[in-house]
């Protein structure tokens, strides 16, 4: 464990010592800013103009038009920014000829991998505490529900680290970290573009796509529901790519 907890430490530490961490978490907090304040302002916009309705105005739901698509940008901001933060994260080991060192040092297989999955994960929830800032300035405004918003970052926290595993995969495939965060892009987008293949299938196998896509397990969480069949979902994409991942570095290893 103390050795996951160093991979951990370095790796996270490594985010905020070079230029990478700080102009993707400008980038990310400018991207979501960008679109916050626009859903908010329509939101307000339409309480201006019900203001003497009060049937109308009881419609309006703070947490329906203005989190719930908060949370639906952040997901795919997620989607284009992540491969960037993990395409590093053994592809640079590769190139710099640390590789080996990392492997046979003294610790158990899966620690490398869990140090650096913990690592990246930490990232994200490093993003996800700064984007917290955009709907915090609801309570300033107005009474949202705080639980569904609660449950909704649970929920990007989970998608968060599936999308981690999943470049922590890519990046084990290769030294080239272009490669590894295009790589990464593309495994996630067919895992997020599954999700309308199965909407438009047949029975079965739409139901198969749907519970295979990243995506439509999040909806819930954006309602403020917690499923743990969703949960345990996310969990096992997550220990199925550190899997796959260990046993790439294992096949490597013996090479």
């Amino acid at each position: 464990m103390r050795n996951v907890l160093t991979i951990t430490r370095r790796e996270a530490r490594s985010y905020f010592v070079s230029p990478l961490g700080y102009v993707i978490t400008a980038i990310f907090l400018f991207l979501v800013g960008y679109v916050f304040y626009p859903i908010l302002g329509r939101f307000a916009d339409l309480c201006l103009q019900y203001g003497n309705n009060p049937y109308y105005l009881s419609l309006l739901n703070v947490n329906e038009q203005v989190v719930r698509p908060f949370f639906g940008v952040t997901k795919f901001i997620f989607l284009l920014m992540i491969p960037a933060l993990t395409m590093r994260l053994f592809a640079e080991e590769k190139k710099a000829g640390t590789m080996e060192l990392l492997l046979t040092a003294p610790h158990t297989p899966f620690e490398p991998v869990d140090g650096k999955f913990l690592g990246g994960f930490a990232m994200i929830l490093v993003l996800l505490v700064l984007a917290g800032l955009f709907p915090a300035l609801l309570f300033w405004v107005g009474d949202p529900d705080l639980p569904p918003i609660l449950i909704g970052f649970l929920g990007m926290a989970l998608l968060g680290g599936a999308f981690v595993a999943i470049g922590l995969l890519a990046s084990s495939l290769t030294e080239n970290q272009v490669i590894a965060a295009l790589t990464s892009f593309g495994a996630l987008f067919v895992l997020w573009l599954i999700s309308w293949a199965g909407a438009r299938a047949e029975s079965t196998v739409g139901a198969v796509l749907s519970y295979l896509s990243l995506i439509d397990h999040l909806e819930d969480f954006e309602k403020g529901i917690v499923d743990t069949t969703h949960a345990i979902y996310y969990v096992s994409v997550i220990g199925f790519s550190l899997f796959l991942t260990q046993r790439v570095l294992e096949s490597k290893r013996w090479r």
